[in-house]
């Protein structure tokens, strides 16, 4: 067997190669959005403690 057979996987490549490709895009998608909602969630904490913060300086003004 070649690399190009291999390639070719009988005539079934396009649906192999097909396969493996969103195979990928799925497990990297499953690996990158909680990341990206954490830093949105941390984000948002952050926000909410700064302005209870300032909510608290103010009535103690």
């Amino acid at each position: 067997m070649n690399w190009s057979e291999f390639f070719h996987m009988g005539g079934y490549a396009f649906y192999v190669w097909t396969s493996y490709a969103l195979t990928l895009v799925i497990v990297v998608a499953n690996i990158v959005s909680p990341l990206l909602q954490r830093r949105k969630i941390i984000a948002r904490i952050k926000r909410a403690i700064k302005r209870e913060n300032i909510e608290l300086a103010k009535s103690h003004e």
